[in-house]
């Protein structure tokens, strides 16, 4: 785990501006972007009810972008979410290569505001616990102190 800076507070506001965005146009509030070593960007915000793809997820969607680049400018590149990536989220970015995620609101902070879902339960696996399970290295660390991600939560999920 590394601290986070000023640049990363600023790519995390960032990523939460896409949250709003998701949640303007009828989609869960979250929102991902990638920096590559060299300042390239690449943004992405949750779809999952506007595409009806359950894999919609902000973190999923930039992967998919994020696939047209090389292993190497993966490794060295930093995702930044709104929110912890779940576990699917995680196994994905994983998979990329990505080698650093950086995220504001915590996973159980969001559980703590998102009430029992009815049909399928959530899936209480952290993405510290998947990447724990990796062969490659994938540095994590958050969450951080921003009031804004815990904003485009609020009154969201009741």
């Amino acid at each position: 785990m590394s601290p986070i800076d000023a640049a990363d507070e600023g790519y995390l506001e960032r990523a939460v501006v896409l949250a709003w965005e998701a949640r303007e146009r009828g989609d869960h509030p979250f929102g991902a972007l990638l920096v590559t070593a060299d300042g390239m960007v690449l943004e992405a915000r949750n779809s999952v009810l506007t595409e009806a793809d359950p894999t919609g997820h902000a973190e999923t969607n930039l992967v998919r972008l994020a696939g047209r680049l090389d292993l190497a400018t993966l490794t060295g590149s930093s995702l930044y979410t709104s929110t912890e990536p779940c576990a699917m989220c995680a196994g994905a970015i994983y998979w990329s290569g990505i080698g650093r995620v950086v995220f504001a609101l915590s996973g159980e902070a969001l559980a703590a505001m998102v009430p029992d879902e009815s049909g399928i339960p959530p899936l209480r696996l952290t993405s510290g616990e998947v990447f724990a399970r990796g062969g490659r290295p994938v540095t994590l660390d958050g969450p951080a102190d921003l009031a804004s991600a815990t904003d485009v939560h609020r009154d969201f999920w009741t």
